[in-house]
């Protein structure tokens, strides 16, 4: 699988800070009643099919919906985060692969979530990876999106002590409301919330869709 110049320095940022990334943030859904929630809603979505978790970093997402009865497959584009995904959740399935090609069958999936994980896609790339997420889902399927609200592109060249080059990218919900209704889906429930105690100082953006 190939991958753009971008999405390497993505891969090889997430491989250097995968463990500490499980170890801060790998708990974090159980101060997030809101998330949970809407998780929850998802999961009762897909009505007992499966739910893939797209940008599923070491899998604590994964887990908690596959604690829900859902049958999960986490997707994400670093190895090392698949590595740990795998030891730490073995009750969901998880591949390596890139939001612009995700390794997938046509309508394999009930629902999916994708968790703060196209912030990292650069502009002209949403489009793109919505019509994939359409690919893999199937009619009437699920998706949850979630993203850092704002017109602003914050770039790390360090985190928790490792160097690394990473891009985060803030949207704005209209914006990503209108690329989902473009690529073929209906947004049925947006939400916004402000940070949590725990996170960082950024709103948070929801968008519920359903696969057209």
């Amino acid at each position: 699988m190939t991958h753009t110049a971008d999405h390497k320095r993505v891969r090889d940022s997430y491989d250097l800070v995968a463990q500490e990334y499980r170890d801060r943030i790998g708990g974090e859904l159980a101060y997030k009643p809101v998330d949970r929630a809407l998780l929850g809603a998802v999961v009762e979505a897909a009505a007992g099919g499966p739910v893939a978790d797209l940008g599923c970093g070491p899998g604590h997402v994964a887990g908690w919906l596959t604690g829900q009865g859902a049958e999960v497959v986490g997707i994400d584009l670093s190895p090392a985060m698949v590595e740990l995904a795998r030891r730490e959740h073995p009750g969901a399935e998880f591949r390596e692969g890139d939001l612009l090609r995700l390794p997938a069958a046509d309508g394999e999936f009930a629902a999916a979530v994708a968790l703060y994980s196209v912030i990292h896609l650069a502009p002209a790339e949403l489009a793109p990876a919505f019509a994939e997420l359409r690919r893999v889902l199937r009619p009437s399927g699920t998706v949850l999106v979630s993203f850092h609200i704002g017109t602003e592109v914050r770039r790390l060249d360090e985190w928790w002590g490792h160097r690394v080059d990473v891009d985060f990218h803030f949207l704005q919900p209209d914006a990503v409301a209108g690329l989902l209704a473009d690529a073929g889906f209906t947004v049925e429930a947006r939400l916004e919330r402000a940070p949590l105690p725990e996170e960082a100082e950024t709103r948070r953006g929801y968008l519920l869709a359903r696969r057209d």
